[in-house]
């Protein structure tokens, strides 16, 4: 995996990958993009993983978006459709992942935000689809309207203006805002509490939500009943309840 990408297992079912360009406020350079295309393979391949954290090193940075000086040399116009690695877009992930953002997540920052199941936000984070500045666009963009108000998507766009970790908690777009310190502690609970649960009721809710977002209320029931068959199916359907009998914690077997 590129230098620039690290992948970490640091508690059993967690992995923390982390953007490693603090010097150039974790700018997406082709190195990067490698790296997070290895680690996301990495994170759904590893059947011991139950979670992805994904942060930038440093706390000026989560992710500055994509690397300008890059892009000027190469003059890139329309950007290929293999360009970055977008979850639930060219990049498949069953598991859930947890954006830890720790300083300014811009532009392309902004997306990798927007493609994680989950957001824990420092204070001092600034969110912003700075696109307009620039000239460029923005169509990955569109899962938004999903996730915040039609008229605060349209601000954020057009006005190209950062809004604060506050802000994007109040909008819906972030789940917890916390003092720096504590942003990975929080990712890191949560984390835990998924760890917990029963692996294929997560995978199978994680899919859901993304049916319930591309499929109008009828179609997304019936979908939803077919995702939780093989759930009701397992065994883990029948340790759950036994260990709540037995007063022990269940011993999950993903089957």
């Amino acid at each position: 995996m590129a230098d620039d990408v690290m992948f970490e297992t640091v508690e059993d079912g967690i992995a923390v990958i982390t953007i490693n360009r603090p010097e150039n406020r974790n700018a997406l350079s082709a190195g990067v993009r490698k790296g997070l295309f290895d680690a996301w393979s990495r994170l759904e391949a590893d059947k011991s993983l139950r979670v992805g954290i994904l942060t930038g090193a440093g706390d000026k940075a989560f992710c500055a978006g994509a690397d300008l000086k890059e892009m000027a040399e190469m003059k890139l116009g329309v950007l290929p459709r293999g360009f970055l690695p977008v979850l639930g877009d060219n990049v498949h992930v069953s598991k859930p992942v947890i954006a830890a953002v720790n300083g300014v997540a811009f532009a392309g920052g902004w997306l990798l935000a927007q493609m994680c199941d989950m957001c824990v936000a420092s204070t001092s984070a600034r969110f912003g689809i700075t696109e307009a500045k620039v000239g460029r666009g923005m169509a990955w963009a569109v899962p938004l309207i999903h996730m915040i108000p039609q008229r605060v998507m349209m601000e954020i766009l057009v006005t190209a203006q950062p809004i604060s970790a506050q802000r994007a908690y109040e909008i819906g777009f972030v789940n917890h805002v916390v003092e720096p310190a504590a942003v990975m502690p929080k990712a890191l609970e949560m984390a835990r509490q998924i760890v917990e649960n029963a692996p294929l009721t997560v995978a199978a809710a994680k899919e859901i939500v993304q049916l319930a977002t591309e499929m109008g209320r009828s179609a997304a029931l019936r979908a939803a009943v077919h995702a939780f068959d093989h759930v009701y199916r397992s065994a883990d359907a029948q340790e759950g309840p036994a260990a709540f009998r037995e007063k022990r914690k269940p011993r999950w077997r993903g089957q």
